[in-house]
Protein backbone atom coordinates (compact mmCIF):
# COMPACT_ATOMS: atom_id res chain seq x y z
CA UNK A 1 0.00 0.00 0.00
CA UNK A 2 1.18 3.34 -0.46
CA UNK A 3 0.75 5.64 2.65
CA UNK A 4 0.84 9.10 0.40
CA UNK A 5 -1.95 11.35 1.82
CA UNK A 6 -4.58 11.87 -0.87
CA UNK A 7 -6.72 14.81 -0.90
CA UNK A 8 -9.23 13.20 1.34
CA UNK A 9 -6.48 12.90 4.17
CA UNK A 10 -5.67 16.16 4.11
CA UNK A 11 -9.27 18.04 4.56
CA UNK A 12 -10.03 19.32 7.81
CA UNK A 13 -11.45 16.84 10.01
CA UNK A 14 -13.23 17.17 13.52
CA UNK A 15 -15.03 15.02 16.02
CA UNK A 16 -15.96 15.19 19.31
CA UNK A 17 -12.90 13.16 21.39
CA UNK A 18 -14.82 12.87 24.97
CA UNK A 19 -17.75 10.10 25.30
CA UNK A 20 -21.31 11.43 24.74
CA UNK A 21 -23.34 11.65 27.75
CA UNK A 22 -23.33 13.59 30.77
CA UNK A 23 -20.68 15.18 32.25
CA UNK A 24 -19.00 19.00 32.75
CA UNK A 25 -17.19 19.54 29.84
CA UNK A 26 -16.60 18.04 26.14
CA UNK A 27 -13.70 18.04 23.87
CA UNK A 28 -13.82 18.55 20.05
CA UNK A 29 -10.57 18.45 18.31
CA UNK A 30 -9.99 19.85 14.51
CA UNK A 31 -7.32 18.38 12.74
CA UNK A 32 -6.09 19.12 8.89
CA UNK A 33 -3.61 21.34 6.97
CA UNK A 34 -6.31 24.26 7.41
CA UNK A 35 -7.29 23.67 10.79
CA UNK A 36 -5.65 26.71 12.29
CA UNK A 37 -7.61 28.95 9.60
CA UNK A 38 -10.83 27.47 10.04
CA UNK A 39 -10.71 27.34 14.25
CA UNK A 40 -9.78 30.88 13.42
CA UNK A 41 -13.21 31.53 11.79
CA UNK A 42 -15.12 29.86 14.42
CA UNK A 43 -12.95 31.32 17.75
CA UNK A 44 -12.61 34.51 19.14
CA UNK A 45 -9.46 34.52 21.88
CA UNK A 46 -10.06 36.58 24.84
CA UNK A 47 -6.65 38.14 24.47
CA UNK A 48 -8.16 39.53 21.55
CA UNK A 49 -5.27 38.52 19.51
CA UNK A 50 -5.57 35.88 16.34
CA UNK A 51 -5.58 32.28 16.68
CA UNK A 52 -3.30 31.71 13.81
CA UNK A 53 -0.68 33.71 15.24
CA UNK A 54 -0.88 31.94 18.64
CA UNK A 55 2.31 30.18 19.71
CA UNK A 56 2.01 26.45 19.49
CA UNK A 57 1.10 24.50 22.49
CA UNK A 58 -0.60 27.31 24.00
CA UNK A 59 -3.73 27.23 26.02
CA UNK A 60 -6.01 30.81 25.44
CA UNK A 61 -9.83 31.24 27.00
CA UNK A 62 -12.26 32.62 24.26
CA UNK A 63 -15.54 31.84 22.59
CA UNK A 64 -16.75 29.90 19.59
CA UNK A 65 -19.01 32.33 17.56
CA UNK A 66 -21.69 32.18 14.76
CA UNK A 67 -21.64 34.02 11.52
CA UNK A 68 -23.10 36.96 13.05
CA UNK A 69 -20.56 36.93 15.42
CA UNK A 70 -22.50 35.84 18.65
CA UNK A 71 -21.20 33.99 20.88
CA UNK A 72 -21.98 30.08 20.71
CA UNK A 73 -20.45 29.05 24.00
CA UNK A 74 -16.91 30.28 26.28
CA UNK A 75 -14.47 28.14 25.62
CA UNK A 76 -10.77 26.65 26.40
CA UNK A 77 -8.94 26.71 22.88
CA UNK A 78 -5.35 24.63 22.82
CA UNK A 79 -3.28 25.85 19.10
CA UNK A 80 -0.66 23.11 18.55
CA UNK A 81 1.40 23.71 15.02
CA UNK A 82 2.57 20.16 13.07
CA UNK A 83 4.22 18.48 13.11
CA UNK A 84 4.54 18.13 17.12
CA UNK A 85 1.07 16.83 17.53
CA UNK A 86 -0.32 13.41 17.49
CA UNK A 87 -1.56 13.41 14.31
CA UNK A 88 1.18 15.18 12.62
CA UNK A 89 -0.87 17.82 11.42
CA UNK A 90 -1.82 21.32 12.42
CA UNK A 91 -4.34 20.61 15.65
CA UNK A 92 -7.02 23.00 17.60
CA UNK A 93 -9.26 21.17 20.42
CA UNK A 94 -11.63 22.78 21.81
CA UNK A 95 -13.06 22.03 25.56
CA UNK A 96 -16.96 24.02 25.76
CA UNK A 97 -19.72 22.91 27.89
CA UNK A 98 -20.82 19.04 27.86
CA UNK A 99 -23.90 20.06 26.13
CA UNK A 100 -25.22 18.42 22.70
CA UNK A 101 -26.90 21.62 21.09
CA UNK A 102 -23.46 23.54 22.17
CA UNK A 103 -21.57 20.82 20.69
CA UNK A 104 -23.53 20.19 17.60
CA UNK A 105 -23.74 23.88 17.09
CA UNK A 106 -19.84 24.19 17.17
CA UNK A 107 -19.92 21.28 14.69
CA UNK A 108 -21.93 22.37 12.29
CA UNK A 109 -20.12 25.91 12.71
CA UNK A 110 -17.01 24.04 11.63
CA UNK A 111 -18.51 22.09 8.58
CA UNK A 112 -19.62 25.69 7.25
CA UNK A 113 -16.02 26.99 7.67
CA UNK A 114 -14.78 24.10 5.81
CA UNK A 115 -14.29 21.34 7.69
CA UNK A 116 -15.85 17.62 7.46
CA UNK A 117 -16.66 15.05 10.03
CA UNK A 118 -14.18 12.30 10.94
CA UNK A 119 -14.10 8.78 9.98
CA UNK A 120 -14.15 6.21 12.65
CA UNK A 121 -10.26 6.11 14.10
CA UNK A 122 -8.80 9.30 11.21
CA UNK A 123 -7.09 10.84 14.12
CA UNK A 124 -4.99 7.49 14.75
CA UNK A 125 -5.30 6.89 11.00
CA UNK A 126 -3.48 10.23 10.20
CA UNK A 127 -0.72 9.60 12.80
CA UNK A 128 -0.14 6.58 10.88
CA UNK A 129 -0.25 8.04 7.46
CA UNK A 130 2.10 10.63 8.71
CA UNK A 131 4.49 8.09 10.85
CA UNK A 132 3.84 9.46 14.17
CA UNK A 133 3.02 5.81 14.95
CA UNK A 134 2.79 1.93 13.48
CA UNK A 135 0.14 0.21 13.16
CA UNK A 136 0.91 -1.92 16.08
CA UNK A 137 0.77 1.34 18.41
CA UNK A 138 -2.63 2.32 16.42
CA UNK A 139 -3.89 -1.37 17.37
CA UNK A 140 -2.68 -0.19 20.82
CA UNK A 141 -4.62 3.13 21.47
CA UNK A 142 -7.49 1.11 20.52
CA UNK A 143 -7.01 -1.61 22.95
CA UNK A 144 -6.50 1.21 25.66
CA UNK A 145 -9.57 2.63 25.28
CA UNK A 146 -11.66 -0.95 25.39
CA UNK A 147 -9.38 -2.38 28.38
CA UNK A 148 -11.37 -4.68 30.56
CA UNK A 149 -8.79 -5.18 33.04
CA UNK A 150 -5.90 -3.08 35.03
CA UNK A 151 -3.53 -5.46 33.41
CA UNK A 152 -5.03 -4.85 29.91
CA UNK A 153 -4.76 -1.13 30.38
CA UNK A 154 -1.03 -1.83 31.91
CA UNK A 155 -0.14 -3.60 28.64
CA UNK A 156 -1.94 -1.47 25.98
CA UNK A 157 -0.09 1.90 27.38
CA UNK A 158 3.04 -0.15 27.35
CA UNK A 159 2.71 -0.78 23.68
CA UNK A 160 1.59 2.76 22.40
CA UNK A 161 4.92 3.51 23.99
CA UNK A 162 6.79 1.07 21.39
CA UNK A 163 7.28 -2.11 23.56
CA UNK A 164 5.94 -4.58 20.66
CA UNK A 165 6.85 -2.49 18.09
CA UNK A 166 10.59 -2.41 19.24
CA UNK A 167 9.88 -6.26 19.57
CA UNK A 168 9.04 -6.86 15.96
CA UNK A 169 11.66 -4.26 14.40
CA UNK A 170 14.00 -6.45 16.08
CA UNK A 171 13.01 -9.35 14.57
CA UNK A 172 12.71 -7.66 11.72
CA UNK A 173 16.46 -6.36 11.70
CA UNK A 174 17.06 -10.07 12.41
CA UNK A 175 15.76 -11.40 9.22
CA UNK A 176 17.51 -8.76 7.40
CA UNK A 177 20.72 -9.64 8.67
CA UNK A 178 20.00 -13.60 7.27
CA UNK A 179 19.24 -11.77 4.23
CA UNK A 180 22.15 -10.40 3.58
CA UNK A 181 23.94 -13.37 4.22
CA UNK A 182 22.19 -15.03 1.57
CA UNK A 183 22.78 -12.32 -0.78
CA UNK A 184 26.33 -12.22 0.08
CA UNK A 185 27.36 -15.59 -0.96
CA UNK A 186 26.54 -15.16 -4.26
CA UNK A 187 29.96 -13.29 -4.48
CA UNK A 188 31.79 -15.71 -2.50
CA UNK A 189 30.74 -18.64 -3.91
CA UNK A 190 34.61 -20.36 -4.01
CA UNK A 191 35.38 -19.28 -0.36
CA UNK A 192 34.78 -21.76 2.06
CA UNK A 193 32.20 -19.49 4.29
CA UNK A 194 29.32 -21.67 5.83
CA UNK A 195 26.70 -18.99 5.33
CA UNK A 196 23.86 -21.52 5.64
CA UNK A 197 24.65 -22.09 9.49
CA UNK A 198 24.90 -18.68 10.26
CA UNK A 199 21.45 -18.37 8.90
CA UNK A 200 20.56 -21.47 10.62
CA UNK A 201 21.15 -19.52 13.84
CA UNK A 202 19.55 -16.48 12.97
CA UNK A 203 16.49 -18.27 12.09
CA UNK A 204 16.22 -21.32 15.20
CA UNK A 205 16.96 -17.49 17.25
CA UNK A 206 14.07 -16.14 15.41
CA UNK A 207 12.01 -19.06 15.86
CA UNK A 208 12.40 -18.66 20.31
CA UNK A 209 11.65 -15.28 19.91
CA UNK A 210 8.18 -15.45 17.92
CA UNK A 211 7.20 -18.42 20.51
CA UNK A 212 7.53 -15.80 23.66
CA UNK A 213 5.40 -13.40 21.38
CA UNK A 214 2.50 -16.11 20.78
CA UNK A 215 3.08 -17.82 24.13
CA UNK A 216 -0.24 -18.46 25.85
CA UNK A 217 -2.75 -16.12 23.47
CA UNK A 218 -5.52 -17.75 24.66
CA UNK A 219 -4.68 -16.92 28.24
CA UNK A 220 -3.73 -13.53 26.98
CA UNK A 221 -7.40 -13.09 26.33
CA UNK A 222 -8.50 -13.26 29.67
CA UNK A 223 -6.69 -10.02 30.04
CA UNK A 224 -7.89 -8.21 27.15
CA UNK A 225 -11.32 -9.07 27.15
CA UNK A 226 -12.05 -10.26 31.04
CA UNK A 227 -13.59 -13.35 32.54
CA UNK A 228 -16.78 -14.79 31.24
CA UNK A 229 -18.92 -16.91 34.17
CA UNK A 230 -21.68 -19.19 33.31
CA UNK A 231 -24.58 -20.64 35.37
CA UNK A 232 -25.31 -23.47 34.06
CA UNK A 233 -27.80 -26.22 35.72
CA UNK A 234 -31.18 -28.07 35.62
CA UNK A 235 -34.39 -25.98 35.38
CA UNK A 236 -35.45 -23.86 38.09
CA UNK A 237 -32.56 -24.00 40.17
CA UNK A 238 -32.06 -21.16 41.38
CA UNK A 239 -29.16 -19.98 38.29
CA UNK A 240 -31.43 -16.35 37.83
CA UNK A 241 -31.20 -15.42 41.91
CA UNK A 242 -27.54 -16.47 41.96
CA UNK A 243 -26.98 -14.17 38.78
CA UNK A 244 -28.80 -10.94 39.87
CA UNK A 245 -27.04 -11.80 43.69
CA UNK A 246 -23.48 -11.83 41.71
CA UNK A 247 -24.35 -9.00 39.75
CA UNK A 248 -26.22 -6.74 42.46
CA UNK A 249 -29.27 -6.48 40.76
CA UNK A 250 -32.17 -7.68 39.28
CA UNK A 251 -30.71 -8.38 35.74
CA UNK A 252 -32.99 -11.94 35.04
CA UNK A 253 -36.65 -12.78 35.94
CA UNK A 254 -36.71 -15.20 38.67
CA UNK A 255 -40.03 -16.96 38.61
CA UNK A 256 -40.59 -20.50 40.70
CA UNK A 257 -42.00 -21.73 36.83
CA UNK A 258 -39.08 -23.97 35.64
CA UNK A 259 -37.96 -22.75 32.30
CA UNK A 260 -38.56 -19.13 33.07
CA UNK A 261 -35.01 -18.50 31.41
CA UNK A 262 -34.94 -19.85 27.63
CA UNK A 263 -32.06 -18.15 26.18
CA UNK A 264 -28.81 -16.48 27.51
CA UNK A 265 -28.63 -13.59 29.23
CA UNK A 266 -25.49 -11.49 29.87
CA UNK A 267 -24.44 -9.03 32.14
CA UNK A 268 -21.07 -7.09 32.79
CA UNK A 269 -19.35 -5.85 36.30
CA UNK A 270 -16.05 -4.94 37.33
CA UNK A 271 -14.53 -6.45 40.61
CA UNK A 272 -11.18 -5.79 41.80
CA UNK A 273 -9.55 -4.68 38.37
CA UNK A 274 -11.29 -7.60 36.07
CA UNK A 275 -14.27 -7.22 34.19
CA UNK A 276 -16.53 -10.27 35.05
CA UNK A 277 -19.54 -10.99 32.50
CA UNK A 278 -21.49 -13.07 33.95
CA UNK A 279 -23.89 -15.62 31.80
CA UNK A 280 -27.31 -17.00 32.66
CA UNK A 281 -28.18 -19.77 30.51
CA UNK A 282 -31.40 -21.81 30.21
CA UNK A 283 -32.41 -24.59 32.32
CA UNK A 284 -31.39 -28.33 31.03
CA UNK A 285 -33.94 -30.72 30.93
CA UNK A 286 -35.57 -33.16 28.24
CA UNK A 287 -38.20 -31.81 26.43
CA UNK A 288 -40.47 -31.45 23.47
CA UNK A 289 -40.44 -27.65 22.93
CA UNK A 290 -38.67 -26.21 19.70
CA UNK A 291 -37.73 -23.23 21.58
CA UNK A 292 -36.95 -24.54 25.15
CA UNK A 293 -34.47 -27.13 23.24
CA UNK A 294 -32.52 -24.06 21.40
CA UNK A 295 -32.16 -22.21 24.67
CA UNK A 296 -30.52 -25.83 26.20
CA UNK A 297 -28.03 -25.98 23.35
CA UNK A 298 -26.94 -22.17 23.94
CA UNK A 299 -26.02 -23.43 27.20
CA UNK A 300 -23.95 -26.09 26.58
CA UNK A 301 -22.09 -23.48 24.06
CA UNK A 302 -21.92 -21.36 26.51
CA UNK A 303 -20.39 -24.23 28.61
CA UNK A 304 -17.63 -24.42 26.35
CA UNK A 305 -17.13 -20.63 26.19
CA UNK A 306 -17.14 -20.24 29.77
CA UNK A 307 -13.95 -19.26 31.78
CA UNK A 308 -15.51 -20.36 34.88
CA UNK A 309 -19.10 -22.77 35.10
CA UNK A 310 -21.00 -22.37 38.46
CA UNK A 311 -22.84 -25.42 38.00
CA UNK A 312 -25.92 -24.88 39.73
CA UNK A 313 -28.35 -27.65 41.49
CA UNK A 314 -31.07 -26.88 43.88
CA UNK A 315 -29.93 -29.39 46.90
CA UNK A 316 -33.21 -29.14 48.22
CA UNK A 317 -35.04 -31.15 45.55
CA UNK A 318 -34.26 -34.65 44.08
CA UNK A 319 -32.46 -34.70 40.39
CA UNK A 320 -34.12 -37.10 37.84
CA UNK A 321 -31.34 -39.64 36.22
CA UNK A 322 -31.40 -37.76 32.80
CA UNK A 323 -30.08 -34.44 35.02
CA UNK A 324 -27.67 -36.47 36.91
CA UNK A 325 -26.54 -37.79 33.44
CA UNK A 326 -26.36 -34.33 32.03
CA UNK A 327 -24.17 -33.05 35.34
CA UNK A 328 -21.58 -35.83 35.41
CA UNK A 329 -21.39 -35.37 31.38
CA UNK A 330 -20.75 -31.50 31.99
CA UNK A 331 -18.01 -32.00 35.49
CA UNK A 332 -16.33 -34.38 33.82
CA UNK A 333 -15.66 -32.48 30.45
CA UNK A 334 -14.84 -29.17 32.20
CA UNK A 335 -13.78 -29.74 35.85
CA UNK A 336 -11.22 -28.00 35.77
CA UNK A 337 -13.62 -24.74 35.63
CA UNK A 338 -16.33 -25.66 37.75
CA UNK A 339 -17.72 -24.39 40.76
CA UNK A 340 -20.44 -27.02 42.08
CA UNK A 341 -23.34 -24.92 43.81
CA UNK A 342 -25.99 -26.49 46.07
CA UNK A 343 -28.41 -23.31 45.82
CA UNK A 344 -31.31 -22.68 47.84
CA UNK A 345 -28.77 -23.87 51.01
CA UNK A 346 -31.65 -22.08 53.57
CA UNK A 347 -34.05 -24.96 52.64
CA UNK A 348 -34.08 -28.18 53.62
CA UNK A 349 -31.77 -30.70 51.96
CA UNK A 350 -33.00 -33.63 50.17
CA UNK A 351 -30.18 -35.85 51.03
CA UNK A 352 -28.88 -36.55 47.69
CA UNK A 353 -25.07 -35.81 46.91
CA UNK A 354 -24.17 -35.36 43.47
CA UNK A 355 -21.39 -37.94 42.33
CA UNK A 356 -18.51 -35.13 40.44
CA UNK A 357 -15.18 -35.25 40.16
CA UNK A 358 -13.28 -35.05 43.99
CA UNK A 359 -10.90 -32.03 42.98
CA UNK A 360 -14.55 -29.83 41.89
CA UNK A 361 -15.61 -26.87 44.57
CA UNK A 362 -18.50 -27.41 46.46
CA UNK A 363 -20.43 -24.46 47.71
CA UNK A 364 -23.22 -23.91 49.89
CA UNK A 365 -25.01 -20.89 48.58
CA UNK A 366 -28.61 -19.04 49.12
CA UNK A 367 -29.78 -15.63 48.09
CA UNK A 368 -31.08 -15.41 51.34
CA UNK A 369 -28.11 -15.46 53.58
CA UNK A 370 -25.37 -12.99 52.05
CA UNK A 371 -22.76 -14.57 54.44
CA UNK A 372 -22.57 -17.52 51.84
CA UNK A 373 -23.07 -15.43 48.29
CA UNK A 374 -19.96 -13.47 49.60
CA UNK A 375 -18.20 -17.02 49.70
CA UNK A 376 -19.32 -17.60 46.20
CA UNK A 377 -17.97 -14.83 44.80
CA UNK A 378 -14.35 -15.70 47.23
CA UNK A 379 -13.97 -18.90 45.24
CA UNK A 380 -15.06 -16.83 42.05
CA UNK A 381 -11.74 -14.17 42.66
CA UNK A 382 -9.85 -17.03 43.70
CA UNK A 383 -10.61 -18.87 40.57
CA UNK A 384 -9.98 -15.61 38.38
CA UNK A 385 -6.43 -15.23 40.19
CA UNK A 386 -5.27 -18.46 39.19
CA UNK A 387 -6.14 -18.40 35.49
CA UNK A 388 -5.09 -14.39 35.93
CA UNK A 389 -1.88 -15.76 36.81
CA UNK A 390 -0.72 -18.04 34.10
CA UNK A 391 -1.74 -15.50 31.50
CA UNK A 392 1.30 -13.19 32.04
CA UNK A 393 2.82 -12.05 28.59
CA UNK A 394 5.04 -9.07 27.67
CA UNK A 395 2.98 -8.42 25.22
CA UNK A 396 -0.97 -8.83 24.38
CA UNK A 397 -1.65 -9.61 20.59
CA UNK A 398 -4.65 -9.16 18.93
CA UNK A 399 -6.03 -12.00 16.09
CA UNK A 400 -4.54 -9.90 13.46
CA UNK A 401 -1.17 -9.81 15.06
CA UNK A 402 -1.38 -13.41 15.68
CA UNK A 403 -2.48 -14.75 12.87
CA UNK A 404 0.56 -12.77 10.91
CA UNK A 405 3.00 -14.16 13.89
CA UNK A 406 1.40 -17.71 12.87
CA UNK A 407 2.20 -17.05 9.63
CA UNK A 408 5.73 -15.97 9.84
CA UNK A 409 6.82 -18.88 11.67
CA UNK A 410 5.81 -20.96 9.58
CA UNK A 411 7.55 -19.56 6.77
CA UNK A 412 10.73 -19.80 9.09
CA UNK A 413 9.95 -23.60 9.66
CA UNK A 414 9.67 -24.37 6.52
CA UNK A 415 13.31 -22.52 5.62
CA UNK A 416 15.05 -24.91 8.37
CA UNK A 417 15.19 -28.22 6.03
CA UNK A 418 16.61 -26.14 3.23
CA UNK A 419 19.96 -24.40 5.54
CA UNK A 420 20.83 -28.30 6.13
CA UNK A 421 20.03 -29.48 2.20
CA UNK A 422 22.53 -27.09 0.74
CA UNK A 423 19.56 -25.79 -0.95
CA UNK A 424 20.62 -22.48 -3.27
CA UNK A 425 20.80 -19.54 -1.87
CA UNK A 426 18.60 -17.61 -4.64
CA UNK A 427 15.74 -19.65 -2.78
CA UNK A 428 16.64 -19.12 0.35
CA UNK A 429 16.74 -15.19 -0.28
CA UNK A 430 13.27 -15.93 -1.26
CA UNK A 431 11.58 -17.02 1.72
CA UNK A 432 13.26 -14.66 4.13
CA UNK A 433 12.05 -11.88 1.25
CA UNK A 434 8.54 -13.66 2.06
CA UNK A 435 8.75 -12.94 6.04
CA UNK A 436 9.92 -9.70 5.91
CA UNK A 437 6.99 -9.14 3.73
CA UNK A 438 4.67 -10.31 6.56
CA UNK A 439 6.57 -8.24 8.94
CA UNK A 440 5.69 -5.30 7.11
CA UNK A 441 1.87 -6.20 6.96
CA UNK A 442 2.85 -6.72 10.89
CA UNK A 443 3.83 -2.73 11.49
CA UNK A 444 1.81 -2.01 8.54
CA UNK A 445 4.36 -0.80 5.96
CA UNK A 446 2.63 -2.52 3.38
CA UNK A 447 -0.93 -3.03 4.59
CA UNK A 448 -3.47 -2.74 1.77
CA UNK A 449 -5.96 -0.16 1.83
CA UNK A 450 -8.73 -2.52 2.49
CA UNK A 451 -6.69 -4.07 5.58
CA UNK A 452 -6.26 -0.75 6.86
CA UNK A 453 -9.77 0.14 6.49
CA UNK A 454 -10.57 -2.65 8.30
CA UNK A 455 -8.40 -2.09 11.26
CA UNK A 456 -9.62 1.14 11.77
CA UNK A 457 -13.21 0.57 11.16
CA UNK A 458 -13.47 -1.00 14.66
CA UNK A 459 -12.59 2.54 16.28
CA UNK A 460 -14.42 5.00 17.17
CA UNK A 461 -14.77 8.53 16.00
CA UNK A 462 -13.18 10.46 18.37
CA UNK A 463 -9.51 8.69 18.05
Amino acid sequence: MSTTKNIFYQETIIAQCTPQGRGALALLRLSGDDALQIAAHLCKLASRKQLEEAPSHTVHAGWVIDQDNSHIDQVMIIVMHAPRTFTGEHVVEITCHNNQFIIEAIVQRALACGARIAQEGEFAKRAYLNKKIDLVQAEAINELIHANTQQALKQSLSQLEGSLSHRITYLEQEIYKALALSEASFEFLDEEIDFGIQIKHLVESLLKEINILKQNFDQQQHIRQGIRIALIGSVNAGKSSIFNALLGKNRAIVTDIAGTTRDVIEAGVYRDGTYWTLVDTAGLRETNDVIEQEGIKRSLHEAQLADIILLVYDHSKYLGQHEVEIYTDIANRYAHKILIVKSKADLPSSGEELCLPSHTVHLNASVHQQSTVAQLEAEIKSKIEAILSDAHAPFLLNQRQFNLILGLEKKLYTLLPMLQENTPYELVSYHLKEALADFAELTGKSITDQGMETIFRTFCIGK
